[in-house]
């Protein structure tokens, strides 16, 4: 990686890093990090038994809206997001400069989360943990397209070449979709959608459009 900018590079392996521990702790059986670290949903605590006959307790803690950005729940998910990270990641990051891109990148994760947080509390009501970078790549992918909207992006098995702000509009309207029929069950849709509000509040921001302005427009 060493045409990574730094903060990419160490988001990179902090995420391998962390999903290697996975693995170790066998934690999509043992819950061993995510009793603590993945999302839980908002309200009281569940008690619950895993297997070996482990009684363990979980529920929401504020940590957990930067903690579950670092966790993956299988290696397509991983590959899937660092994949995104590898060709968004440096791009946003030389664009910002680190410190404001380290700033946005957790913004669309904690923003991501909490979406996630008031759709289950208020409309699936389901009790699973959400774990994934996925709500800050989507806020980086956002970034892409309001930035570098003429730029050409492509999809795998669809390589037919769309400009970038056509290509992320696009795909949050799959998102929606998805989302609002429940399709893709198990996929945080709406953490996605999330992390892209997170990413276009912050990039208004900055280029001074909102009610609230920085000290300096950091963005045209």
């Amino acid at each position: 990686m060493p045409n990574l900018p730094p903060v990419t590079r160490y988001l990179l392996i902090a995420n391998v890093l962390v999903f290697a521990l996975q693995l170790l702790l066998h934690d999509q059986t043992t819950l061993a990090l995510s009793q603590h670290f993945a999302l839980w949903p908002l309200g009281p605590d569940v008690v619950g038994q895993v297997q070996g006959g482990q009684v363990l307790t979980v529920g929401f803690r504020p940590w957990q809206l930067v903690t579950y950005a670092f966790m993956h729940g299988g290696y397509q998910h991983i590959l899937f997001n660092m994949f995104g990270l590898y060709m968004f990641g440096g791009v946003i990051e030389r664009t910002f400069g680190a410190r404001n891109y380290a700033l946005y990148y957790f913004v669309c994760a904690i923003v991501a989360g909490v979406a996630q947080l008031l759709v289950v509390k208020y409309f699936t009501h389901a009790f699973v943990p959400t774990v994934g970078a996925s709500g800050a790549l989507f806020g980086l992918l956002l970034a892409f397209g309001m930035l570098y909207p003429r730029e050409k992006i492509f999809l795998i098995f669809l390589p037919i070449p769309m400009p970038a702000w056509l290509f992320v509009i696009g795909y949050a309207a799959v998102e929606l979709v998805l989302g609002v029929t429940g399709t893709q069950a198990g996929v945080a849709h709406f953490a996605h959608l999330g992390g892209m509000v997170g990413g276009y509040v912050m990039i208004q921001y900055w280029r001074g459009r909102l009610p609230l302005k920085p000290k300096r427009q950091l963005l045209r």
